[in-house]
């Protein structure tokens, strides 16, 4: 058997957490909602957010933090035409920010809609081909 005080489970490892690449967060600015369900599956909650940065992985959102954020909800960026990206409530910062594990990664192709219809300076020079919708 292991030593004292060890199980298992703490020699198992994930490759979605353990061995998959860290990619790079890109700063963004970009109007978004999440999208959840409270009291079990009774009632459809949406509020909405700011994405200010993301990776084909991950994201930072800007929501008020005072109220309580669901471990598990759907983000939606309507500008870029992108819906039901699931994420899992990674960190919760005091500066009304969130950081956020998407459940499947977000393609190049969604990525470079985000940042065609994103605010910040720096995706100015992205333009959308029209025949790519």
């Amino acid at each position: 058997m292991g030593a004292p005080g060890t199980n298992y489970l703490q020699r198992e490892e994930s490759f979605m957490y353990d061995r998959e690449v860290r990619y790079k967060m890109e700063e963004t600015m970009n109007e978004a909602r999440i999208e959840y369900t409270e009291k079990g599956v009774m009632h459809l909650a949406s509020r909405r957010c700011q994405l200010l940065g993301i990776s084909p992985a991950s994201a930072v959102l800007g929501i008020l933090t005072q109220y309580k954020i669901p471990q598990e909800f759907c983000l939606d960026i309507p500008e870029a035409r992108i819906s039901n990206i699931g994420c899992v409530l990674t960190r919760t910062y005091g500066n009304n920010t969130v950081e956020v594990r998407f459940l499947r990664q977000v393609t190049e192709k969604e990525m470079h809609r985000i940042f065609v219809f994103s605010a910040h300076p720096n995706h100015r020079d992205h333009v959308m081909d029209v025949r790519s919708w």
